[in-house]
């Protein structure tokens, strides 16, 4: 699965965040592509990013593994198959990416 963003690397970092545990994709309801941030989003397509609903089956990709998580697999704070942290900080912006929809 692809991780789509600016100066992606292997694990699905951008250029707008690219410390060591900035490893998620993140799905936007419109397009249903997996982004590494909002703002490479934003740069690449036509619309803006929308929140996806945490209940939805697959709102996060695990950039290292690069399985598909739910809200609640992501929000443990590692992948649960390949045991890679997740930056706490993504936290601070968790109402751009998921909504209560």
């Amino acid at each position: 699965m692809i991780i789509y963003g600016k100066g992606i690397d292997t694990e699905g970092r951008c250029s707008h965040y690219h410390q060591e545990n900035d490893i998620v994709g993140l799905k936007c309801l419109t397009c249903q592509k997996y982004y590494a941030c909002y703002q490479c989003h934003d740069s690449c397509e036509t619309h803006p990013f929308e929140a996806i609903p945490r209940t939805d089956s697959a709102p996060v990709i695990c950039g290292r593994c690069r399985t598909t998580l739910t809200f609640a697999q992501y929000k443990t704070g590692a992948c649960p198959y390949c045991h890679a942290s997740f930056n706490p900080k993504c936290q601070l912006h968790e109402s751009i990416y998921f909504s209560d929809k």
